[in-house]
């Protein structure tokens, strides 16, 4: 009997996964996304980022996994959108450092003690 193994990729990101027009767009694409970012939750494995639920936000979200995803295969993307008009939630998490990686990357620990 054959065990299936995962492999945990790096925690590395590889732009070169990327054409140029897509790394353009997708930093573009980031900053807006993150920019719109009304409250960040702190999980186990990663965070939550609150985004308005608007037709347009929800697109960028998705396009900003779409291509995220084949830099930072590390990553486990989750998104939620709430009932009742509710918010959008666009979770970032995985295994081993990426909480620490998310928290360097995107400079969460001073935007998470503005939030406090």
């Amino acid at each position: 009997m054959e065990k299936n193994t995962v492999t945990e990729s790096p925690i590395v990101c590889n732009l070169t996964a990327l054409n140029a027009g897509q790394r353009e767009r997708h930093q573009a694409n980031a900053q807006q996304l993150f920019a719109a970012v009304q409250e960040i939750r702190e999980l186990p494995d990663g965070f939550a980022f609150r985004l308005p639920a608007e037709s347009a936000m929800i697109l960028k979200a998705a396009e900003f996994i779409t291509l995220e995803r084949l830099c930072c295969p590390f990553f486990t993307f989750g998104v939620q959108l709430e009932g009742e008009n509710g918010p959008l939630w666009l979770k970032l998490t995985g295994q081993g450092e990426v909480k620490q990686f998310l928290q360097t990357e995107f400079s969460l620990d001073d935007r998470l003690k503005l939030a406090s």
